[in-house]
């Protein structure tokens, strides 16, 4: 998680600048440790983080005192003393993760254990504008403020998951690319005003983030981590860390071509996976069989899979297709990226691994190469909802983890 180089050679202030990038380095890796495992001995941390017990002991001492971390209790030893167990102190610190639909927000509170402590929704049926999402994020945040404004001091930063590409310029700042939405970019500090600092990323993204940190993907050198809703998204992951490319828009995956001048795509491209996968173009599906149902969102994709385990006709070639789709699309991705493990996520995602995730692991097992095809497993998402909220978060966690918070 953490990747803080020491500099080169070449002199005392060189030699200063090595010693202090390697404390801050260290610093970060046993932070990230003790954060991910949530509950975890010296020993461990010395173990598990490559240092001697000395340096792993000073380490904690340190974010003791940062307020960060702190004896829970201990357990015992054999025949020596009882060993001190430490643990993320969770009134530490605090982060905000913001999930953001073209829909409307879900803004969420958590403590340094990533404990959700509040949550806001804003927002409603009607797709929005760049600028309703803007005061349904500043009207979210003025909310839970208002009920916890005692935190605010511990305050970190926010983090919000975004549905579109988000590069960062050599100045720092960042901008939002939704094509899907139709949306001209957009400077990120356009769409939230808060006086901590803001991190943003894909919601694809922040949910590959959430699973790499502290769920099903954590551990695991290679993954996709798949989100499956309105838009279609796509983390991958590789030695261990989340790919970005070039500038930020690796694992576009929903607009990768399936068919040559295929379905329209919201995009404006055609034969895109969004374009026969997306909720939109499931339900469209289902409605041009003659089919009634209400909604566009959870409810009605339940209906879907209630009226195909009925052996309604036209549910179930509907949700054959989905899955030969998925197949084909992710037995590709397979066969390019080799990931020992597939997570899937997003609404539409879970409802199809609530029923159908046996059916989907096969589908991709059919369309890839029996050799990483037989390697890979499928498993649903460990947050479910709350994945791209929470991975948001984790961006402000990060920036903790890499120098301390300024009191």
């Amino acid at each position: 998680m953490v990747d803080v180089r020491p500099g080169r050679a070449g002199g005392p202030a060189a030699e200063s600048a090595t010693v202090s990038s390697l404390r801050q380095r260290n610093r970060g890796q046993v932070l990230a440790h003790i954060l991910q495992s949530g509950r975890t001995t010296r020993g461990d941390l010395a173990r598990e983080c490559g240092l001697s017990f000395a340096s792993a002991t000073n380490i904690v001492g340190d974010l003791v005192a940062e307020g960060l971390v702190h004896e829970t209790g201990s357990i015992a030893s054999r025949g020596g003393r009882p060993i001190a167990v430490v643990e993320p102190r969770p009134e530490g610190a605090y982060l905000i993760g913001a999930d953001v639909g073209e829909r409307g927000v879900a803004v969420e509170l958590f403590d340094l254990s990533m404990t959700r402590i509040d949550r806001e929704f804003r927002g409603g049926r009607d797709e929005e504008s760049p600028e309703t999402i803007a005061h349904d994020l500043d009207d979210a945040l003025a909310a839970l403020r208002e009920r916890h404004g005692e935190l605010w001091p511990s305050l970190v930063g926010v983090g919000l998951g975004l549905p579109g590409i988000v590069e960062t310029g050599p100045d720092g700042e960042q901008t939002l690319y939704a094509q899907s939405l139709g949306w001209d970019a957009v400077a990120v500090r356009d769409l939230i005003h808060a006086d901590v600092p803001v991190f943003a990323e894909n919601g694809a993204k922040t949910q590959a983030m959430a699973e790499l940190w502290f769920g099903a993907a954590r551990g695991v050198q290679h993954a996709l981590v798949v989100l499956l809703g309105r838009g279609v998204g796509l983390g991958i992951i590789a030695d261990g860390r989340l790919q970005r490319g070039a500038t930020s828009s690796a694992a576009e995956w929903g607009h990768t071509k399936i068919e040559r001048d295929g379905a329209l795509c919201r995009c404006g491209g055609r034969g895109c996976v969004e374009a026969y996968v997306g909720a939109g173009a499931i339900l469209d599906a289902w409605r041009n069989t003659g089919a009634s149902f209400e909604g566009s969102g959870w409810n009605a994709i339940g209906e879907l899979l209630d009226a195909a385990d009925a052996g309604d006709p036209g549910a179930v070639a509907i949700v054959d297709d989905v899955l030969r789709t998925l197949g084909a699309s992710l037995g590709s991705l397979v066969n390019l990226a080799n990931p020992e493990r597939i997570v899937v996520g997003g609404w539409v995602g879970l409802r199809l691994m609530e029923r159908l995730g046996e059916r989907l692991l096969d589908a991709v097992r059919a369309n890839s190469l029996e050799r990483p095809g037989s390697a890979v497993d499928l498993i649903a998402s460990t947050f479910g909802g709350d994945s791209v909220a929470l991975g948001a978060a984790i961006m402000p966690l990060e920036s903790l983890v890499r120098e301390p918070l300024a009191r």
